[in-house]
């Protein structure tokens, strides 16, 4: 039998071979019948003043940013190279992690020698600030390992310093920050506590016949954890720990301890260890460090909020420890501002990428024979970066106003940005982890080469849903926010005033049945909608909190219970007060294509999320037909934003040199003549 199939075998092959017509004698692959690149800029247009646009997405200080793109660019320390003909500039992710942490030092050297960080610590005032911010978001476009180096030593380090200490710190301490003679680093986090800061279990203890302070380690889970800079570069520390003064614990106090010599040698009483290998920002030098009995001068203790005399006697103008720990912890707010930033930028560097490669690069055709289709051209690869696209840009403008809100803070203005950077912080880094992995795969195979960098910038910012406090739980400190702001307007019976919460003040808004296409993005509709679910979460959380606390639960269980409802609260808040920032940027824009573009782009950022948001539904708000209809209106967005893409993306204006390979000739960066 098997002798059989063979012969039978043999007879088709034998058959096929010579049916078979003879090979072309003429054929060969010449480039006609190769694939070849075609720039976007020769089919697409610019249907707007992609200038003017980017000085709305960038906000401020466009000259500084182009400055210090162009400083990186001429030097070689920031590993040019030419690859298809073009010059990047990228970290080399090939290097080892000690290669990565001496070149991210050296870097900041070069830019230190330039004059990028001057005032950046002894100039005060917003235009100061927001150079500052400029700066910094052009660093972290740059690598996220360079940025976040910079953050320890200038926001952690250097703002304790600042805003904990009084005039005998300021004029020790943060013009040599400035210039490097000292490198600081945050000694916060724990082995046992991360975002529960009250918790945190290293012990400084006074000592009075020697006007010292006593900073001890007392057990493992106390070790400080990830501290930014420890593990190499660092000389000092601020180090945040819990206060005893004759035997009572005054709660979380700021100290500065010095950890290394000049020479980079580790002091006595102070050990540190490397955390070793991360996911990602391996040119950051995070250690671990544990205190024996370190003493350090009494004048250590950074003393704008409390202070301890020569005597040991314990002084604070405070006196609630509750309100004690919030002021210790309100000047970090500027880390969440950054943070929220730096993820946008992260988002845009992404989608430039993943568009341009969509507009040069072709799969499959819809008619036998017809030329292959454009990937942006196929209304599912629009519909999973054109909302994406969407949601950054009115992102920028929430961030933009979150900083500018920031420089000109003031005491009665603390309270809502604490509570607005905290969402925002939130909501804009899963926004960029969540793009960043869109974009990854929407260039295919090309997005797992480090070179083309949206795969690996997914590692570098994974981080910042975690640090300067959990998402989850930061999402859960703006729904308490809101919920004490409800209770005690109610219970004055005062009109509500900050927060975003005025429309709680007018009459419930009345959604249509019917939403038409003309209803739907009407900025008054979309306005009122968002409001609308604000509120119902807003009195729903409240009412079953206070029915809980009611069957004699305490308000903190509570909460723990209602964290759905919480989590949506929180998610509605933060989305309005994004939505309000474009709504606000669009009314000061005069008439033309630039306020045009930008009322498709807001639509499509409020429809993306009404459409991805549950409760919506779960609570009445839309019918099951209401929510069709936003669907519908999205693709219809996504269709009339098509013909923007590159307009939108270059309006980002980020230098061709920091994206990639991918987004530009793809077929000469990976030609044989290019190796």
């Amino acid at each position: 039998m098997s002798e059989y199939r063979g012969l039978r075998r043999a007879h088709i092959l034998a058959n096929h071979i010579l049916r078979s017509p003879p090979p072309s004698s003429n054929l060969s692959l010449t480039p006609e019948v190769c694939l070849q690149y075609s720039p976007p800029e020769l089919n697409e247009s610019y249907g707007f003043d992609i200038k003017e646009m980017r000085k709305l997405l960038d906000g401020h200080n466009l000259e500084d940013r182009d400055w210090l793109y162009g400083l990186m660019m001429q030097s070689n320390l920031f590993n040019r190279k030419e690859i298809g003909g073009k010059v990047f500039v990228s970290p080399d992710y090939n290097q080892t992690m000690e290669q990565q942490r001496q070149i991210s030092m050296k870097r900041i050297l070069y830019l230190l020698e330039n004059g990028v960080f001057q005032g950046w610590l002894t100039e005060t005032g917003p235009e100061a600030e927001l150079n500052k911010f400029a700066l910094y978001e052009v660093c972290g476009i740059y690598d996220y390992s360079l940025s976040a180096k910079l953050g320890v030593h200038f926001l952690l380090w250097g703002n304790a310093v600042k805003f904990f200490g009084t005039k005998r710190h300021h004029e020790k301490w943060l013009k040599d920050t400035e210039d490097y003679v000292v490198k600081g680093c945050f000694a916060m986090t724990e082995l046992g506590h991360g975002t529960n800061v009250r918790g945190i279990e290293t012990v400084t203890t006074y000592d009075p016949t020697t006007e010292e302070f006593v900073i001890s380690t007392p057990c493992e889970s106390a070790q400080k954890y990830w501290i930014g800079e420890a593990a190499n570069h660092a000389n000092h520390a601020i180090v945040i720990s819990q206060l005893s003064i004759n035997g009572t614990n005054q709660g979380v106090h700021v100290f500065i301890a010095q950890i290394r010599d000049q020479d980079g040698n580790i002091c006595p009483n102070v050990r540190i260890a490397d955390c070793g290998h991360k996911i990602g920002l391996n040119g950051v030098d995070n250690g671990r460090i544990w205190f024996d009995n370190l003493r350090i001068p009494r004048e250590n203790l950074l003393n704008s909020v409390a202070d301890v005399l020569s005597d040991g006697k314990y002084v604070s103008s405070i006196k609630d420890p509750d309100q004690r720990f919030g002021a210790f912890l309100a000047p970090l707010t500027s880390g969440r501002v950054t943070i929220a930033s730096s993820a946008i930028y992260s988002a845009k560097l992404g989608l430039a990428v993943a568009i341009r490669y969509s507009l040069s690069r072709r799969a499959f055709s819809v008619a036998a024979n017809g030329p292959e289709v454009l990937l942006l051209d196929y209304p599912s690869h629009q519909r999973r970066l054109l909302p994406l696209l969407a949601k950054t840009y009115a992102m920028s403008f929430a961030v933009n106003d979150l900083k500018m809100i920031y420089v000109k803070r003031t005491p009665e203005t603390n309270k809502a940005i604490h509570v607005v950077s905290s969402g925002f912080k939130a909501v804009l880094t899963w926004h960029n982890m969540r793009t960043l992995q869109e974009c990854r795969e929407a260039i295919g195979g090309q997005g797992l080469k480090t070179e083309n960098r949206v795969g690996h910038l997914k590692g570098e910012y994974d981080v910042q849903t975690t640090f300067e406090g959990d998402n989850n739980v930061l999402m859960q400190l703006v729904s308490k926010a809101l919920f004490a702001e409800y209770v005690s307007c109610k219970k004055r019976n005062k009109p509500f005033k900050g927060l975003g919460l005025e429309h709680m003040n007018s009459p419930r808004p009345v959604l249509p049945t019917q939403l038409t296409s003309s209803t739907l993005r009407c900025s008054q509709f979309q306005k009122n909608v968002f409001c609308l679910r604000e509120r119902d979460l807003l009195e729903r959380f409240t009412s079953e909190v206070a029915e809980l606390q009611g069957r004699g639960e305490s308000r903190e269980f509570s909460f723990l219970l209602n964290h759905q409802l919480s989590e949506d609260l929180s998610k509605a808040f933060t989305e309005k007060a994004i939505l309000q920032t474009v709504l606000d940027a669009e009314a000061k824009l005069p008439p033309g294509s630039v306020k045009e573009l930008l009322g498709l782009v807001r639509s499509m950022y409020a429809l993306i999320s009404l459409e991805e948001d549950p409760s919506l539904l779960r609570y009445g708000h839309l019918s099951r037909d209401n929510v069709g209809d936003v669907r519908r209106e999205v693709c219809k967005l996504c269709g009339e934003l098509r013909p923007h893409a590159l307009a939108l993306v270059a309006s980002f204006g980020i230098p061709d040199a920091f994206l990639s390979p991918i987004a530009f000739n793809w077929v000469e960066a990976n030609a044989w003549s290019s190796l």
